[in-house]
């Protein structure tokens, strides 16, 4: 093996997984995830989003990132922007 450079990169598939690479949400429309108002068609947007978040195998994965980024807008982990803000009112 001398001579021949080492390859130092990691290689190992588990290493560079991260959750989002399992999420139900992938290759799906991310305007069905931001619905604009909140009436009609707004909570048709919602439920939709909604069905897709709960068969997710990383469900709790998102709700805790979208949790600890406060993320202000959007379906994540299954919940509201107004259902995150009451969880965080709970945990605190």
């Amino acid at each position: 093996m001398e001579g021949r450079p080492v390859n130092l990169r990691r290689t190992d598939r588990d290493q560079d997984e991260h959750w989002t690479d399992d999420a139900a949400c992938r290759g799906s429309d991310p305007e069905i995830f931001y619905p604009v108002g909140f009436a009609g068609p707004a909570l048709q947007q919602e439920a939709a989003a909604k069905s897709i978040c709960a068969g997710c195998v990383v469900r709790s994965d998102c709700l805790t990132w979208a949790l600890r980024a406060g993320e202000p807008a959007g379906i994540w982990g299954g919940t509201t922007p107004e259902e995150r803000r009451l969880l965080r009112r709970m945990s605190a």
